[in-house]
């Protein structure tokens, strides 16, 4: 009898720990946080801590660089003085810590890397140095050296994994991108990736969308090393996904609106067919107009903030819904940071 009630407590701790392993978890993700991200940011993090999500995913364009963010130029401005443009350009990612990651408190955040991390005098380089703390978290160090034992090299592309599903942020800021580093290495994170049958799901972010996607005039397309390496990445998730049965989903920023079903497009329908891509470039920047074509993709929307909040289920298919963020959900420590005018102004105007 002892025998039998041992079995049937193990049976029920084992039924319970694989319902516990099952049960549904939400991340977040956004990018383009320069002009007004220190007022929409904040709320975007109140807005993901609500959401109980297991972490957020920045895909890059923290601050301006070639200009004022006018959220920074308020408080340097406040008291009268003058701001000089070297003044704005030492202080600006210290601003973006300050501002728009220490909002999120004690949640994982994932930090990629834009166009704008690398206009000059900005570089990769310095961009590696200054958030090095996000670059080399516990988890993402013990990823790293799990892949390779000897890797001990900080760069702008990584990986993680959790709960079945692999995270891959990319860099592709800048026109010689994907190099033939990064090809080499998501090459190999991908062939993992697909002969381990614990990974069921893979989920790619990047600042900029993929080539021939319907925002393809501002995206990867731009550049001939960008559109060959872009299409080799797609043809190469295509396969983990139609080969290898994996769930796949790709995520970018880049392009300031929102947008479901960015790779419906012609060149993919006859190129091997349609991904699942998202734009979510909504995390302050200065919003522009959709493109042509933006009544092909399942949905878009411009002139909003927001953040797309992912739910992993059960089965590591995931739900991504838009999770648009309004004027009355800036914080009140935040309107009377920057001013009740300045808020305003950045959800009635900063749009093209």
């Amino acid at each position: 009898m002892f025998r039998q009630f041992a079995l049937a407590l193990l049976l029920c701790t084992a039924l319970s720990l694989t319902a516990q392993a099952q049960q549904p978890w939400n991340f977040a993700v956004s990018g383009d946080s320069r002009n007004c991200g220190d007022v929409v940011m904040p709320a975007i993090a109140a807005g993901v801590q609500h959401n109980e999500a297991a972490f957020y995913w920045h895909l890059g364009d923290l601050r301006a660089i070639y200009d004022f963010d006018q959220d920074f130029k308020q408080l340097a401005t406040a008291g009268g003085a003058p701001l000089r443009i070297i003044d704005y350009e030492n202080r600006a990612w210290d601003d973006f810590i300050e501002n728009q990651i220490s909002p999120f408190g004690n949640m994982p955040f994932f930090l990629g890397i834009g166009n704008h991390e690398t206009i000059p005098p900005k570089t990769r380089t310095e961009f590696v140095v200054q958030f090095a703390d996000w670059l080399d978290t516990p988890e993402l160090q013990q990823q790293r050296l799990k892949d390779n034992p000897k890797d001990h090299r900080l760069r702008t592309y990584y990986h993680w994994q959790r709960g079945g599903v692999d995270f891959i942020n990319l860099d592709n800021a800048s026109p010689d991108q994907f190099d033939k580093d990064q090809m080499a290495w998501f090459e190999s994170v991908l062939k993992a990736d697909t002969g381990d049958p614990s990974i069921h799901t893979i989920v790619v972010g990047m600042h900029e969308s993929l080539p021939d996607s319907i925002s393809k005039g501002h995206s990867m397309s731009e550049s001939a090393q960008g559109e060959t390496s872009g299409r080799r990445v797609y043809s190469q998730l295509l396969g983990a996904q139609n080969n290898a049965h994996k769930n796949v989903y790709v995520l970018a920023s880049h392009s300031h609106f929102f947008m479901d079903g960015v790779y419906n497009t012609e060149y993919w329908r006859s190129n091997g067919g349609v991904l699942p891509g998202w734009i979510v470039g909504t995390a302050g920047a200065v919003r522009r107009a959709l493109p042509p074509a933006a009544g092909d993709a399942k949905a878009a929307k411009t002139n909003v903030y927001g953040y797309l909040l992912g739910t992993v289920n059960s089965d590591r298919t995931i739900e991504f819904r838009f999770q648009q963020i309004d004027e009355k959900d800036v914080p009140p420590e935040v309107v009377i940071r920057f001013g009740q005018s300045l808020v305003h102004d950045c959800f009635a105007a900063n749009r093209q």
